[in-house]
């Protein structure tokens, strides 16, 4: 079912009309939920170029790259280890019951949960929409997307996946910020957000009247660590990569860095020749991905004339195309001296804006970290084991990449999530499906249970070898 912007009664008229749908089966059997999940991956394959146009035109261009390793194959990967898991992941899973409850068996079964709500973003718009509707069909639920009004072209594209049988699983809704408030008030029995911290307080709080539970994955200023004996190289072609995938607009994108003193120099040399050798062209390339809108690019030019103001140092790795305002396409622009009073240094980036801050310490580097929010994911880059294992105690992130930046998301076997004002709750693999599942604590008795009657007794014996087990 598709649904543009809608009035509040229609958009709960849509949601009453799945919730009935689910009670009328209220467990889906794991074939038939493993045929939906089968014909979505058909739908895609089909789809692809479609998807890879449609996103390029919504950004105003975006690379086939960006759309294909940061969209559509992740999704790929993502169903294809649902689909063999499933069966695994839905049995009931046995525990012991102890000795008090002999002879009694229990176990943990898992039930769909009902109506999922799930809002997706606009900077990952066919990942960050499908991955979670994947999960909670998974599940056995019925789900309602409200997909983001930046991306309309992809929007239409990602309608044609939703047919056929599939059409009574997911239902699309599309509109603006009022929608989207409406959407947040439905009684989902469970409500995943992706986008800003600021946002996901709104959605928390409208969620709340429902007592629905929300999964929130936000974002925040991700810190990269530097070490002090990193490879110089190696660390900068981690960086860059993290930095210009998707021009920056990704929430788990490098915000700034820490780079030892004495390397400093040095870094910022190597990540400028980098540069100028995988983006010789700058914005006039065609591995550059443009900013989402004008509005955006304006944000962005903002911070920067804002630090420069200020006394910041604004390195350009190119002398020529590294901006256009009219395609809103922005180059890499590395920003040194800065201060906390910058809004660069307050605002996640989002954006190919790169700070640069020194440290004679590495506790120095951890206790900047640590007095701010906790981000959603921490860098480190280079190859002390024994540093790296104290960065990975001393801060707490939603995820944490050692020699890499972001393709830590695309671990389908691990949660992800993030922490405080970077979110709440995890989905991906096994843990996504435990988020839009009930694990049910169920107890089963046989004939023989002689526990019952000694119970109703109050048999002093029992109560004797039961405190002799536990009371000690």
């Amino acid at each position: 079912m598709i649904t543009d912007t809608l009035s509040t009664g229609s958009l709960r008229s849509q949601f009453n009309e799945l919730k009935h749908s689910f009670e009328d089966t209220p467990y889906l059997p794991i074939e038939q939920r493993l045929a939906l999940l089968k014909q979505v991956r058909a739908n895609i394959v089909t789809l692809e170029q479609d998807l890879i146009a449609a996103v390029s035109k919504d950004f105003g261009y975006r690379t086939a790259f960006d759309t294909l390793v940061g969209d559509i194959l992740p999704t790929m990967q993502g169903l294809a280890h649902i689909i063999k898991k499933l069966p695994r992941w839905s049995k009931p899973s046995h525990r012991s019951p102890g000795l008090s409850l002999w002879p009694s068996k229990v176990s943990v079964t898992y039930q769909p949960i009902g109506v999922v709500g799930v809002i997706a973003p606009w900077n990952y718009p066919i990942q960050l929409a499908l991955v979670p509707v994947i999960t909670a069909i998974a599940a056995g639920n019925r789900v309602m997307l409200k997909l983001s009004e930046f991306t309309p072209n992809t929007n239409a594209v990602l309608e044609k996946i939703f047919i056929g049988e599939l059409s009574q699983h997911c239902t699309i809704i599309q509109g603006g910020s009022e929608v989207a408030s409406e959407f947040s008030s439905l009684p989902f029995a469970h409500l995943l957000f992706t986008g800003s911290t600021a946002v996901g307080k709104l959605v928390m709080g409208a969620a709340s009247k429902n007592l629905t539970p929300v999964t929130l994955e936000l974002g925040g200023k991700s810190p990269v660590i530097v070490l002090e004996k990193a490879d110089v190289n190696k660390a900068a072609r981690a960086l860059l990569f993290g930095k210009m995938a998707n021009a920056g607009q990704i929430c788990v994108a490098p915000d700034y860095v820490f780079v030892p003193k004495a390397l400093e120099h040095q870094f910022i040399k190597a990540l400028c020749t980098l540069y100028k050798k995988h983006f010789k062209q700058g914005v006039e390339g065609k591995n550059l991905t443009s900013i989402i809108s004008p509005a955006h690019y304006q944000r962005l030019l903002g911070y920067l004339e804002q630090a420069q103001q200020q006394g910041a140092k604004i390195t350009k790795p190119l002398e020529q195309n590294q901006q256009d305002a009219e395609k809103h396409r922005m180059g890499l622009h590395i920003v040194t001296h800065v201060t906390d009073e910058m809004q660069l240094m307050q605002e996640e980036l989002f954006g190919p804006i790169l700070p640069i801050m020194s440290y004679y310490k590495l506790d120095d580097a951890l206790n900047y970290i640590r007095l701010r929010h906790h981000p959603l994911a921490v860098y480190i880059l280079g190859q002390d084991k024994q540093a790296q294992q104290y960065i990975i105690k001393q801060t707490l992130s939603g995820t944490v990449a050692v020699n890499d930046t972001l393709i830590q998301v695309a671990a389908d076997d691990v949660p992800f999530g993030g922490v405080g004002y970077s979110g709440m709750g995890h989905y991906h693999g096994k843990e996504g499906f435990l988020t839009f599942s009930h694990a049910k604590n169920t107890l089963v008795s046989g004939s023989f249970n002689p526990r019952i009657g000694l119970l109703l007794k109050q048999n002093k014996l029992l109560i004797k070898v039961l405190k002799w087990l536990y009371v000690k």
